[in-house]
């Protein structure tokens, strides 16, 4: 009998921690199991997929790989997001058993060595009472480390040893009661954390060996050391036609982070200052819900929360021949810095939002809905400012303070239209709207120590927002074989200040204009987006998609500048996309994208000086991929993917040299072989070519993934 050929989904084509973030994973064609197709029964898609009539609903999948390198080894590690070397473990468990009467207890988790990457998850469910469960999970994320390059002098800048590491992790304990005609009821803790260390938006200056010049090109470290608990218990009912539900929150956590520079890196004079930032908090909050159907065709959700927050801060700005070291005077410290920073702020926060869905009629949808917000809070701070006297060859210092407040309300309206009267065709219209206003008062801060340094703040303001955004869509079907879509977008932001005291003069005769300079500031955005989608003869599928934005800032600063209003940011993006997938044979199934971006921001200042150019973030992206049906057992997944951004700005001589300029090259292939209906085997494999030609190659790498693993189900 000649072999039934059916359609399923495909492999999984692996996770993104194993380097095949980029394996675009099609629908594939699998051979039904001779058995099922000699005896003709009707098989579930699952079945198909497993290759025959049983299925198992419990897995264990072991798995080993590795990471090979060349070049630039921590840039390759942050792009593959994983550890050079071997890793492997429990790729993936589920185990699921019934110990009793209605009563379900389910295993799950995996374990990747070296890649310190944990998952367990427990639980216990009984129909119709409740369940119980407990899950802890941890993974890592690096970081290359790596600073600038200065092309005059050809030197690349990057951390010593491997790459930054960071942990995130969360353990949570939930339990709920299900009862029907009960309450429904949940508690839930958790306990969240990161730790580790990554690369910071702040870099370290040093001087260029051939011109004498000061850049900004050393990494920094951030190193993050945070942990919170939470205590969550939650309400649900549903009484006849009405549901609602309350709930309450309690979250405390410590944050204790760090911004680390190194000043001068291998001069003689180099310096280390952390800047060390420490947090404690506790809120509470609390909010309810209810919504219903008024009538057939009317219905109204609304819902209220309710905030407190209390923090206390701690934080200080410390020069040393190493980080992490104590405030001294004697230390010849290069520039302002802080010790013994203490402070707390307190913060209100109401929230309401009510929902009306109409149907007029079975065509027509109306759904407005008003969000209101207003918070409030204070905050109040103390330290010392050092600077280093050379003359005296000591540190001095200056005691400071500060307060500051700030209370706003914002009301937010919206409107959704949606209309599908005419044949082929669904309409969405709408508009949304937000009207604020707020006062801020700041006193103090940071202050002069003999003679240098900033001046003490006193400042207030009044603000006032308007936000307006309204946006379109259709939805057409004119043939059975095509669809078009369009839409698009206005959006326009609007910020007045009237600032009632301002202790700095805004004539720009200090070269301190800070904070009180700008009037009024408006964001405003146009988008439009067009996107055709094609189901042609022979399995063929294309979508084509076109999308134009168009942005500006306009600032307008204090009169007394004698500067008039101004466009102080234009940003024009074009977005094209071409897609398409093919399945010329049963076996077969072929897919390919095309996707260019040009995009460029420009800035008056670039009409007057070259130290700033024009920002381009140009870039395109090609994938391929393609899915085999090798025979009845096995399948084979081959993908290419190709990137390149060529915005590099080599401006050194007025400014900064600026810009990506990149180019990556990918292949991926994964095979897939069904031993028996109940073991599979899974090798993959990715080569990566990133060349970084910004860097004249000091931050290029190759990478290559071997991965492989056994699934036995049961």
């Amino acid at each position: 009998m000649k072999k039934k050929y059916r359609k399923s989904k495909s492999l999984r084509a692996g996770r993104q921690k194993h380097g095949f973030d980029r394996f675009v994973v099609g629908a594939s064609l699998i051979v039904v199991g001779a058995q099922a197709a000699l005896a003709g029964d009707a098989i579930t898609p699952a079945q198909w997929f497993e290759g025959g009539t049983n299925t198992y609903s419990n897995w264990i999948e072991l798995s080993t790989g590795a990471l090979l390198t060349q070049g630039n080894a921590n840039q390759a590690t942050q792009g593959k997001q994983l550890n050079p070397g071997v890793f492997g473990g429990i790729e993936d468990l589920h185990y699921e058993s019934q110990v009793a009467k209605k009563t379900t207890f389910t295993l799950d988790g995996h374990s990747i060595f070296d890649d310190h990457d944990y998952s367990v998850g427990l639980g216990l469910v009984r129909d119709d009472l409740g369940f119980v469960r407990v899950h802890f999970e941890n993974f890592r994320t690096w970081d290359s480390g790596t600073g600038g390059y200065i092309p005059d002098a050809q030197l690349s800048y990057a951390l010593p040893g491997d790459a930054l590491a960071l942990d995130r992790g969360l353990i949570t304990f939930e339990a709920g009661l299900t009862k029907p005609d009960l309450p429904q009821i949940t508690f839930k803790y958790s306990h969240s954390y990161r730790n580790g260390d990554e690369s910071p938006t702040l870099w370290g200056p040093v001087h260029d060996p051939s011109s004498g010049n000061i850049y900004n090109v050393y990494p920094g470290i951030y190193s993050i050391n945070e942990k919170s608990d939470t205590f969550q218990l939650d309400l649900t009912h549903h009484y006849k036609e009405l549901n609602y539900g309350v709930g309450v929150s309690y979250e405390t956590g410590n944050l204790n982070d760090a911004d680390k520079l190194t000043f001068w890196q291998g001069e003689s004079i180099q310096q280390k200052v952390t800047d060390q930032q420490g947090t404690s908090y506790d809120m509470l909050s609390a909010h309810a819900f209810a919504e219903s159907w008024i009538k057939d065709n009317l219905f109204l959700s609304t819902g209220f929360m309710y905030a407190n927050l209390d923090d206390r801060f701690t934080g200080s700005q410390i020069y040393g021949d190493d980080f992490d070291v104590v405030y001294s005077p004697a230390y010849p410290a290069l520039s302002y810095g802080y010790t013994s920073l203490n402070g707390g702020a307190h913060e209100h926060q109401y929230v309401m939002n009510v929902n009306l869905m109409s149907l007029p009629t079975k065509t027509f949808t109306i759904s407005p809905s008003i969000r209101v917000q207003k918070e409030d809070w204070n905050s109040d701070a103390a330290g010392v400012g050092t600077l280093y006297d050379p003359y005296y060859n000591q540190g001095e210092t200056q005691p400071f303070n500060s307060n500051s407040g700030y209370d706003s309300l914002d009301v937010c309206e919206r409107l959704d239209l949606r209309y599908t009267g005419v044949t082929n065709w669904v309409f969405n219209l709408g508009g949304q709207w937000t009207e604020g206003q707020g006062n801020l008062h700041e006193n103090g801060g940071l202050t002069q120590v003999n003679g240098i340094g900033p001046i003490p703040v006193q400042f207030a303001t009044d603000d006032s927002r308007l936000f307006q955004k309204y946006f379109a869509s259709a939805r057409w079907y004119p043939v059975r074989q095509a669809s078009l879509d369009v839409g698009g977008y206005y959006k326009i932001n609007q910020y007045n200040y009237d600032n009632t005291l301002d202790n700095t003069p805004n004539d720009l005769s200090t070269g301190n204009a800070y904070p009180g300079f700008i009037l009024y500031q408006g964001f405003e955005t146009l988008d439009g987006n067009i996107r055709l989608t094609l189901r042609l003869p022979k399995n063929i599928t294309l979508v084509s998609r076109y999308e134009y934005q168009d942005s500006t800032i306009r600032t307008q600063p204090d009169p007394a500048s004698q500067l008039s209003e101004v466009n102080s940011s234009k940003m024009h993006s074009h977005i094209i996309g071409q897609n398409a997938s093919w399945t010329p044979l049963n076996w077969l199934g072929l897919q390919a994208g095309f996707n260019y971006v040009l995009s460029t921001t420009k800035t008056p200042t670039s009409d007057y000086t070259q130290a700033v150019l024009n920002s381009q973030n140009n870039y395109w992206t090609v994938n391929f991929n393609s899915d085999f049906v090798l025979d009845d057992r096995t399948d084979l997944n081959v993908g290419y993917f190709y990137y390149r951004a060529a915005d590099g700005q080599n401006n050194i001589v007025g400014g900064v040299p600026l810009g990506t300029d990149t180019e990556e090259h990918s292949i991926t292939a994964a095979l897939s072989r069904r031993i028996t209906q109940n073991l599979r085997l899974n090798l993959k494999y990715a080569f990566t070519h990133y060349d970084d030609l910004a860097s004249v190659g000091h931050f290029s790498y190759d990478a290559q993934v071997i991965f492989a693993s056994l699934q036995y189900r049961f």
